[in-house]
């Protein structure tokens, strides 16, 4: 049996590499592909995409991968934010004019799910479909939460694929609401109380 990969945070030369693991880990979520259906879109719009809800990660040290980026997870620290002038570049090229509405209020009802004060939030976390069920998702997890217990701080997200909220909750994160706009799939915001 193999040894199972280490996680490390990824440079910025690395950068691409794990934006690739995570344009692969999205391509089949359903609220992800909910507003890029179509394959040429994705294709197009999707590293940008990945890059404008984590991309600061890389610049902070908080985004971590696997060795050989089976996968990746972007963390953006306390005062750290999406880059909403590229999402919004992106959802214009690549998000059908029909959606773009429903889109933008799931993402207000998102903002309003975020705990007030210093916190640790994950916009994306993934594991290239190649490697999934592997433990890759949990590994991760554990490595930057330990990092963050350590601060004594909590963390949040937003479960786009009902599929991951039992790992979430193996991890400590609980489901604090739905949000459905529309004809979007349900995404799960979930929060971490900060352990000490």
């Amino acid at each position: 049996m193999s040894e199972p990969p280490s996680i490390h945070s990824v440079s910025l030369e690395e950068k691409q590499r794990a934006l690739s693991a995570m344009f692969l880990a999205f391509s089949g979520d359903p609220f992800f592909r909910w507003f890029i259906p179509e394959p040429a879109k994705y294709v197009q719009g999707g590293i940008a995409l990945m890059d404008a809800f984590g991309g600061k990660a890389f610049e902070n040290g908080t985004a971590f991968a696997p060795s050989n980026y089976e996968g990746a997870s972007f963390w953006l620290p306390p005062g750290i934010r999406t880059d909403e002038e590229l999402a919004g570049q992106v959802i214009m090229d690549c998000v059908p004019n029909s959606i773009q509405e429903e889109l933008f209020a799931v993402f207000g009802e998102m903002a309003s799910y975020r705990p007030e004060g210093d916190c640790w939030y994950l916009p994306l976390i993934g594991v290239d479909p190649a490697h999934q069920g592997r433990g890759i998702g949990s590994m991760m997890l554990k490595h930057a939460i330990s990092i963050i217990d350590e601060k004594g701080l909590p963390a949040f997200l937003e479960s786009s694929n009902p599929a991951n909220i039992s790992l979430y909750e193996r991890h400590g994160f609980e489901v604090v609401g739905r949000i459905q706009v529309g004809s979007s799939p349900a995404v799960h915001p979930m929060r971490r109380a900060p352990r000490s």
